[in-house]
């Protein structure tokens, strides 16, 4: 609970848990806190759900968690009494426990069906006091269907459940009385009106036997129809900025819901919502639909968010990572950053060349200068660290005072320090990557260092490298092949004897083997 989610979802409905399915298999951390109150929960089953018809509301929820906490998200009881900004976070208050904090929102609380003042109406809210056709008409399809009227839409919503029973009666309880129009339209449909208030339910053996008038006189029903008002559930969330809006139907409201755009976003940059608390219309299956949307437009703008980020840390990796110190900062992380083996190409290279002065461009911890003298050249080794040039001086020393008296160790950067021109038998770059104006300015610097006869040698990671496992920096345009390489020497001066990708079997990261190719130019600048 201490750490910051990529989401917190509000609310554990249909809507709810659909946005947080949909983010925990984009591999987001989620929270979801749930207060326990389902608006549909004292329904016994839900229907009009495509595979799903006729699971209880507890059962759709209990698998709904289930599948959430099976990606790795989590779903914690708890009420959200409050939400502010922290920051560039959002932080989420409980009613008990600590708060949560969360780069997205996500609200999904419903709404609050506001009933009548009926007495024993609520009682029976979801079981044979119903408001939707499509979600109750066919199981009392042909019964005695009561239309309680709250408002103008009453007339409508009698109509609508006619569809469903040929036994509909329409009491308008405390509105007007239809107009001749309306009540010839309602004759013509066999949809009978009872203009007396209503005073309450007849009940017998726990089931709905009719609605009792104020005249006392008791009419027989099955079920009743109630329009309720639906008042979208946002306390506590006031503080964001988040606003209900009110919800008409032909001229008459009848309720108030968040305004969101297609995605689910609200007006407040971060937020979210999904279901009944932004449409109050919509359906178990439609809200879950909607947090899905919702769930995929929050992934959506972190990616978006993370992109960013990526970019503005590669910008400001790829302006940083050639210094001086950065180079002291790696050396510095740990003991040792390489094999402290020479590298294989500059061996299978180098081995047949008589021995003179060598350039060891890069040297690190200095392995190849190592190798180099101990096969006799005496050798230049550069490097932009002095961390790695005492490393390198330690090892040689290690190898004997005669091999290590065969080696100069120079600090430089020969970007801004060029090596003597005319002067070695081998220059050896190693695995030099360099944007590529700087690297085409180095390269052309060492080819002019070789002496007449001399032989540059280049080995870089090839670009395929990319598509492997393999560690690798990603900055494609540093990559480079031996064959751009060799077409930057002028063939008048230069004899390339190798111009090739050689493969090598390395071990990734995560322990497997895989297949890297080597950018191999070597090259011999023509007496």
């Amino acid at each position: 609970m201490d750490q910051t989610y990529d989401v917190v979802v509000i609310g554990a409905g249909a809507a709810g848990l659909s946005g947080a399915l949909a983010l925990a298999r984009a591999r987001r951390s989620v929270l979801v806190v749930d207060a326990g109150e389902p608006r549909n929960a004292p329904a016994g089953q839900m229907h009009n759900y495509l595979s799903a018809d006729g699971m209880s509301p507890a059962e759709l929820v209990a698998a709904g968690r289930a599948e959430v906490t099976g990606y790795g998200g989590e779903v914690v009881a708890g009420r959200v009494v409050g939400a502010d900004r922290d920051g560039d976070v959002f932080r989420v208050t409980l009613a008990d426990g600590p708060p949560v904090r969360a780069r997205r929102l996500l609200v999904a609380t419903g709404l609050v069906d506001e009933l009548p003042d009926v007495p024993g109406l609520a009682r029976r809210w979801g079981r044979d006091v119903l408001h939707c056709p499509y979600c109750h008409g066919w199981e009392v399809r042909d019964r005695r269907i009561g239309v309680l009227a709250t408002g103008p839409m009453a007339v409508e919503q009698a109509n609508l459940w006619r569809q469903w029973s040929p036994h509909v009666l329409l009491f308008t309880h405390r509105t007007p009385a239809p107009d001749a129009g309306t009540a010839e339209r309602l004759a013509a449909r066999e949809i009978t009106v009872v203009s007396e208030p209503v005073a309450g339910l007849e009940l017998a053996d726990d089931t709905l036997a009719g609605v009792r008038l104020a005249s006392g006189e008791v009419v027989a029903v099955d079920a009743l129809v109630v329009a309720s008002r639906l008042t979208a559930r946002v306390d506590g969330l006031e503080p964001l900025g988040l606003k209900p809006v009110d919800v008409e139907l032909g001229g008459h409201v009848i309720g108030s819901q968040l305004p969101v755009d297609p995605t689910g976003a609200t007006a407040v940059p971060g937020v979210w919502a999904a279901g009944n608390v932004a449409d109050v219309r919509a359906q178990v299956i439609v809200s879950a639909a909607a947090g899905l949307t919702a769930g995929a437009a929050i992934n959506a703008d972190l990616i978006a968010e993370e992109t960013r980020a990526a970019l503005a840390a590669h910008r400001r990796t790829r302006a940083e990572m050639f210094t001086e110190a950065a180079w002291e900062e790696r050396y510095s992380a740990r003991p040792a950053v390489w094999s402290g083996r020479p590298n294989p190409q500059l061996v299978a290279e180098a081995t047949d060349l008589a021995p003179g002065r060598a350039l060891d461009v890069g040297c690190g911890e200095g392995a190849d200068a190592v190798w180099l003298a101990g096969r006799g050249w005496r050798v230049t080794a550069v490097d932009i660290s002095r961390t790695a040039l005492d490393r390198a001086a330690t090892h040689a020393a290690e190898a004997g005072a005669e091999l290590a008296g065969r080696i100069d160790w120079l600090h430089a950067d020969l970007r801004e320090r060029p090596p003597e021109a005319d002067r070695y038998q081998l220059v050896s770059a190693q695995f030099m990557h360099l944007p590529e104006q700087e690297r085409g300015e180095l390269f052309g610097r060492l080819a002019a260092a070789v002496a007449p006869g001399g032989t540059l040698l280049i080995v870089g990671h090839h670009p395929s490298d990319l598509r492997t496992t393999a560690h690798r920096m990603h900055f494609p345009e540093m990559m480079y092949t031996a064959e751009e390489v060799a077409a930057t020497l002028d063939p008048t001066g230069w004899e390339v004897l190798a111009a090739e990708s050689r493969p090598r079997t390395v071990t990734d990261p995560e322990g497997r083997r895989t297949v890297i190719h080597d950018a191999v130019l070597r090259a011999r600048r023509r007496p």
